[in-house]
């Protein structure tokens, strides 16, 4: 079965390639200060799926949209605050938690999270949340969004069996590494990509402390830490 290339661009960006050809940006901040700078104008997208309304994830969304036309995916009231923006209007990507969209052969499922969100005008935009994406090969990948730990991610891992979690682990703002290894015992899953660090000086978890974290709770994920604009296959 084909791989499926996952590049982060810094912060909670990430660009991801499908078995069927498909591009997918998650949360496209691609204005933060780790998306290296040739990265800036994405040749192409097909899906958007952002898990919050804050501007650090929200980013270029709306501009994006009307350059690409692709398929946003967004927590319903978002996805109506993105309309009112000039984004194509789709209520069949405006979803909640539980719900599942098929775009283009790959499901999104929305999970919790607990974190806050609105965006930059003060607008309500729902609950922030995360994602479980499964590929057409079968891959399945647990996006947690912002977000501290929380026990029912032992259902997330109980119900969907996730591969690879990608985890915020810089503290401040979302949980640090600590709080991370904790998520990472209670999903089970093979791999972790760790995400939300580094981008200022108070997101100052690291993978190593993750790794640290890990090894002295006994729980054997790997911790794979991309730089960057770095390409791994999950």
């Amino acid at each position: 079965m084909p791989d499926v290339p996952l590049t982060w661009l810094g912060h909670a960006t990430f660009r991801i390639d499908t078995p069927g050809g498909k591009r997918i940006y998650v949360d496209p901040w691609l204005g933060n200060p780790k998306c290296p700078e040739g990265e800036h104008e994405p040749e192409r997208i097909d899906v958007i799926a952002l898990t919050h309304g804050h501007d650090d994830h929200v980013g270029e969304t709306v501009e994006l949209a009307k350059k690409f036309s692709p398929r946003v995916i967004a927590m319903v009231e978002l996805r109506g605050w993105l309309t009112g923006q000039g984004v194509a209007e789709d209520m069949s990507s405006a979803i909640n938690k539980g719900g599942t969209v098929d775009a283009d052969g790959t499901k999104f499922t929305m999970t919790d999270a607990k974190h806050s969100s609105s965006c930059q005008d003060g607008s309500y935009v729902g609950e922030a949340a995360g994602y479980v994406i499964t590929f057409e090969n079968g891959t399945t990948i647990y996006i947690a969004g912002d977000t501290c730990v929380f026990g029912d991610m032992q259902l997330i891992g109980r119900t969907y069996r996730p591969d690879v979690a990608i985890l915020p682990i810089g503290g401040h703002y979302t949980m640090d590494p600590r709080e991370a290894a904790v998520a990472l015992e209670l999903l089970g899953v093979q791999k972790c990509i760790p995400a939300h660090y580094g981008t200022f000086g108070l997101l100052a978890g690291n993978p190593d402390e993750l790794r640290e974290n890990l090894r002295a709770a006994g729980v054997e994920t790997e911790v794979v830490s991309p730089e960057p604009g770095e390409t791994v296959t999950v």
